[in-house]
């Protein structure tokens, strides 16, 4: 007996997405009139500990996210978003509140 196929004879396997590899991918994207460089990050890519701007929560080493920042600004103005909070950023209000002990960085 053959292994089951779980795709039809013939038919071609999606070419993976870039976004979900986390591999290149970079693209951009308009926001608040301004057009930002946004690049997946794979989990298995992520070494360090990130402070998402957009829940202010912290982005652990191996969890995939997303790097973001304005086309004119360069690399160094780079901010590291959940992917989430980087598709909700129109629906967040502007001031995000911290607990009493979170810490300020």
């Amino acid at each position: 007996m053959s292994p089951r196929r779980n795709h039809p004879h013939g038919a071609q396997r999606p070419a993976e997405h870039s976004q979900e590899s986390g591999v290149g991918g970079a693209g951009t994207e308009e926001w608040q009139g301004e057009e930002w460089v946004v690049r997946p990050i794979a989990g298995a890519a992520s070494t360090k500990h990130y402070r998402c701007p957009g829940c202010d929560q912290e982005i652990p080493p191996g969890v995939g996210h997303v790097v973001a920042w304005r086309e004119y600004d360069g690399l160094d103005d780079r901010r590291h978003w959940h992917r989430a909070c980087w598709n909700a950023k129109d629906r967040r209000t502007s001031k995000v509140q911290r607990s009493r002990n979170a810490p300020r960085y």
